[in-house]
């Protein structure tokens, strides 16, 4: 029975992201000949292709990464994957935590390998044919085996933990296990800024006095303590532009994209930045950690639940071991699968981000001019390559920031 049921979800799901990604593209190219009236008189009609080409081919490449996802998604389930691969490394290194560790690492290994050409193409490809790659081969191998790097260093130890937990902790290690999981994001967060970070970029303090005194200005009208002011080489990967804040308490940092230095005024600058202080002063952060942790709690004890029932291994094409632990197989089903089950939760998440997003920036537009946060916006639409025609339903699905004119209309007062 669950077998159908998984299949069933698992189709609807592809079709669902295919169809909503064949809108999006319709949507794109019936647009792309004329500018939106609102966007007249500051995008140009040559820009505007640029953005429409540019939206067409990252979606078209994510029709063929959805199917090749499904295909090894399959590939491991129904098709026994996994099981084969469950009993190789069963029979090369027993059942103990070595062999759980090791399944684990070659589906996220195989996963891997399946997500690389898709990682190539989409950065040297198709940002290159746009102009905004600026990441050689031998950064972006770089930037692999860094990540790969602290994904082990990281990562080994909280598998090991968990696993030890799901042998050792008796039917409530879903709850340790959580407690341990938040605690380890929390670390993670509070490292980020100081050590994981500066393993890809440059960070140098803001040098530019009267920008750096707008902006501490501001942070004392916001009540805002950070740090310090950084400015990131974002430029040696991408001429994309952004800006961010990290840390917790005093020790937070801002953070500007060189490129966003470059291209915006010095009160576009501040506009950005009160957004993002938006973020802050309305708990949008503290609200999504909330949220993610009390998914989280929930997961994990669905899990907990799972992980006793023969059936959910047995439908799912794996033979669990009637004499060894289950744990590692347990683990890698559930976080397969439950992506094909949450999906249509989708368009519930991106409603509250893109609420987050309009809440900041009607507190950046009480801080500073919502005429320079427009522009500002359309600076970075423009440079980003963002369409400004996108799909209305494709929207609701996956859009985490509202569209270009429903921002620029509520800030300027017109919705």
């Amino acid at each position: 029975m669950f077998t159908y049921l998984f299949v069933i979800f698992l189709l609807a799901m592809v079709m669902t992201k295919l169809w909503l990604a064949a809108r999006q593209i319709r949507h794109v190219v019936a647009h792309r000949a004329a500018v939106p009236e609102r966007f007249a008189g500051t995008i140009t009609l040559t820009d505007h292709q640029r953005a429409a080409d540019y939206t067409v081919a990252r979606t078209r490449l994510g029709m063929a990464e959805i199917f090749a996802q499904a295909v090894l998604l399959v590939a491991l389930t129904l098709l026994g994957g996994l099981n084969l691969l469950h009993i190789g490394i069963t029979e090369w290194l027993g059942e103990g935590y070595v062999a759980q560790i090791a399944l684990i690492g070659a589906v996220l290994l195989i996963s891997g390998l399946v997500d690389l050409p898709f990682t190539y193409v989409r950065q040297f490809v198709i940002e290159q044919r746009f102009g905004f790659n600026r990441m050689s081969i031998g950064l972006f191998i770089v930037d692999l085996i860094k990540g790969t790097a602290i994904g082990v260093v990281l990562g080994l130890p909280l598998l090991f933990v968990v696993l030890w937990l799901m042998e050792r902790a008796g039917p409530m290690w879903w709850l340790y296990t959580w407690v341990v999981w938040v605690a380890f994001n929390l670390f993670v967060q509070f490292i980020f800024p100081h050590v994981i970070a500066p393993m890809f970029n440059k960070f140098e303090p803001l040098t530019d006095v009267s920008l750096a005194q707008r902006i501490e200005g501001l942070m004392q009208r916001c009540g805002f303590a950070a740090r310090g002011l950084f400015v990131m080489d974002g430029s040696k990967r991408s001429a994309h532009g952004n800006a961010y804040f990290s840390g917790f308490g005093r020790a937070k940092r801002i953070v500007f994209f060189d490129t966003l230095i470059e291209r915006l005024s010095p009160e576009e600058i501040e506009a950005v930045l009160a957004h993002e202080l938006g973020h802050f002063k309305r708990r949008h952060i503290t609200k999504r950690l909330a949220v993610a942790f009390a998914l989280s709690l929930a997961f994990l004890a669905l899990l907990g639940w799972l992980a006793g029932r023969t059936w959910f291994y047995t439908e799912l094409g794996v033979l669990p071991s009637m004499t060894g632990s289950n744990n590692a197989l347990a683990l890698v089903l559930f976080f397969l699968v439950l992506p094909v089950f949450g999906f249509f939760a989708s368009p519930l998440s991106s409603l509250t981000s893109r609420k987050h997003e309009f809440e900041a920036d009607a507190f950046a537009a009480s801080q500073t001019q919502a005429s320079d946060l427009v522009n500002a916006l359309v600076k970075l639409y423009q440079d980003n390559a963002s369409t400004l025609t996108p799909d209305p339903v494709y929207t609701a699905f996956y859009y985490s920031h509202p569209p270009a004119s429903q921002r620029i209309d509520r800030l300027l007062g017109h919705a």
